[in-house]
């Protein structure tokens, strides 16, 4: 191959953008670049541009953020809009990383050497919209990376490249997600680098066992059950950070966001889960199905996040209120 090897790029947030920016630094021509139409967001839902867009805006990259590719949708003019614009685009591979579309057959058909995705997980397990976070909230030791060839279904394609890392204890999804958006960047610039130099890259299926699927994070799921054990909502603390946050309500209806908490042996048996069984600078510890969590940093409605002395400054509270069970 005489040329560089042309990328046009498809992704939408932060992880993507990470992708994004390290394929252009290395040097490949990226002659398109995809993105989610600007989305209302933050207290006034003004319109706000992806951080892809952002990043393709900053460097002079062609833009296009068509609201669906598939013709059978609900856009089939804006869809057949950009399949031609994709076609009308000459270049050699298609990155996609968190984009929220679907490709149809006829999109990953057009680049010659097909679609490459940039999946934060090790396939196949959490496949699907929030493998960061399912993989905090189940406890996972380890997740990664997978580079892989997009097929029609859930990112059910054979892999290209994996790369491991340790959750760590204290990880959220937030400190994981920028773990792993710079291994994916790493990761997706290998494998071009690849494909550059021989034409090919070698593609291992996924195994048949052990697949998970990550739903998408519901604002629904944010209520913490104080009947559960400690670790499970310790670990969905972490895994709800930065969105939606652990949610709580106090016995006078007062709702709160718990932002960070962990597990402690429970100091009194027999306590009713949701109970307030100490108040300390070092936390606030609540009773749990089984063992207690210590609270230490905690948000009430438009305020900011507080450390627990912080918090407990202009909130005091005291041993013996209790946090509404969810029916």
């Amino acid at each position: 191959m005489t040329h560089r090897l042309r990328v046009v790029f498809a992704g939408t947030p932060e992880f993507a953008a990470a992708g994004l920016a390290e394929i252009h630094e290395a040097g490949f021509p990226v002659p398109l670049v995809l993105t989610q139409p600007d989305r209302p967001a933050g207290r006034g839902m003004k319109l706000q541009a992806s951080a892809v867009k952002r990043y393709a805006v900053e460097h002079g990259l062609a833009l296009a953020q068509p609201p669906s590719l598939r013709r059978d949708g609900k856009f089939p003019a804006e869809a057949a809009a950009a399949i031609q614009q994709l076609k009308a685009t000459p270049h050699d591979v298609m990155v996609v990383a968190a984009y929220g579309l679907l490709l149809p057959q006829e999109v990953l058909d057009i680049p010659q050497h097909g679609c490459i995705n940039i999946h934060a997980s090790l396939l196949p397990r959490w496949r699907g919209a929030a493998p960061i976070h399912r993989s905090i909230e189940a406890g996972d030791v380890e997740t990664g990376v997978t580079i892989m060839r997009m097929d029609a279904g859930l990112d059910t394609g054979p892999m290209l490249s994996v790369a491991q890392t340790p959750i760590e204890p204290r990880d959220t999804t937030a400190t994981l997600h920028d773990k792993l958006a710079a291994l994916g960047a790493r990761l997706i610039v290998d494998a071009l680098v690849e494909l550059e130099r021989s034409g090919r890259l070698v593609a291992t299926p996924q195994p048949d066992v052990g697949v998970t699927y990550a739903e998408k994070i519901g604002k629904d799921e944010a209520t913490l059950d104080w009947r559960r054990p400690a670790e499970a909502l310790a670990r969905q603390v972490r895994a709800f950070d930065p969105f939606p946050g652990g949610a709580a309500t106090l016995d006078d209806g007062s709702p709160l966001k718990i932002w960070a908490a962990e597990p402690v042996a429970s100091k009194r048996n027999g306590t009713e889960p949701g109970t307030i069984v100490e108040v300390a600078s070092a936390g606030v510890v609540v009773a749990c199905g089984e063992g207690a969590l210590r609270l230490t940093q905690l948000q009430r409605p438009g305020g900011k996040r507080l450390t627990v002395r912080e918090f407990l400054a202009g909130i005091p509270l005291e041993a013996g209120r209790r946090f509404a069970l969810p029916h």
